[in-house]
């Protein structure tokens, strides 16, 4: 089970939908849920900024810090209307996806928005905090209205580290599923990784953790991250989940095709891990 889970914390239009789905789980879970806002850079960082010409005086900083309070207080109190009943409020004087992946060390989970708005990029910071943190990540759609997350879930399976390791961090919630369907696309292309029976092995794993699983595989030439949505929508799934990728020293700022189109595209929440 999740203990403890962090949630990102801001005033944008997103932080409903996001602390809706946190506090679903740490209500299910008997966890703590530890909401975390930032200032968006370091005292240091602006102090240096503020010693150029023709900024705000220092005192603007003061106020970044009173507003992340006030998002941690709207917080608080929209968490016990959920019906919390732990929670943890953390300040941190850095830029947001940094002080989640410093709080990431201590949670189980991490739950933050999908880059919602226009034009927002795809190497935002979900993928910074999936790819370079120690926990998985739960991408929640701005749209998302209070779906179940444990009831249908679809699991990108390719024989991957990332992709296990999703499985490992998402297997509180496999665990209460109604039904898990594991999705493999296009498995004849990693023979080596799947074995003669593509899934079979993960199949028996999570099922000796008493997790009720249907293997599904998928040929098709769409790219694998549109045929997963595909799948998802196809079985009523209210969560996906999947391995996150990215490219080398710069995974960053350059994503896999499959992690870039789920963090674009997804209408339902990714949990993703790296």
């Amino acid at each position: 089970m999740y203990k403890t889970i962090v949630v990102h914390v801001d005033d944008s239009a997103s932080m409903e939908s996001r602390l809706q789905a946190a506090a679903a789980l740490a209500v299910a879970h008997g966890a703590r849920l530890v909401g975390v806002a930032s200032t968006g850079l370091s005292l240091s960082a602006y102090a240096r900024l503020a010693a150029l010409p023709a900024l705000p005086p220092a005192d603007e900083f003061e106020a970044l810090r009173q507003g992340a309070q006030a998002s941690l207080a709207r917080f608080a109190e929209g968490a016990r209307g959920l019906g919390v009943a732990a929670t943890g409020q953390r300040l941190i004087e850095e830029e947001s996806g940094h002080a989640l992946l410093l709080q990431s060390r201590y949670a189980d989970l991490v739950v933050a928005s999908q880059d919602g708005e226009e034009g927002a990029a795809p190497h935002g910071m979900p993928a910074y905090v999936a790819l370079h943190g120690a926990r998985p990540v739960l991408v929640v759609p701005p749209s998302w209205a209070g779906q179940p997350l444990d009831g249908q879930i679809l699991v990108g399976w390719d024989g991957s580290l990332a992709a296990t390791r999703a499985i490992d961090g998402a297997l509180p919630l496999l665990c209460r599923a109604g039904k898990v369907r594991l999705a493999l696309v296009n498995p004849d292309r990693e023979s080596g990784l799947h074995g003669e029976e593509p899934g079979a092995d993960m199949a028996l794993f999570l099922a000796r953790h008493g997790v009720q699983v249907e293997v599904l595989a998928e040929r098709t030439a769409l790219p694998v991250g549109e045929a997963l949505l595909g799948m998802a929508h196809t079985c009523g799934a209210g969560l996906l989940v999947a391995g996150a990728f990215g490219h080398g020293r710069l995974r960053e700022i350059v994503l896999g095709g499959v992690t870039r189109i789920l963090l674009e595209r997804a209408p339902l929440p990714v949990l993703l891990a790296h």
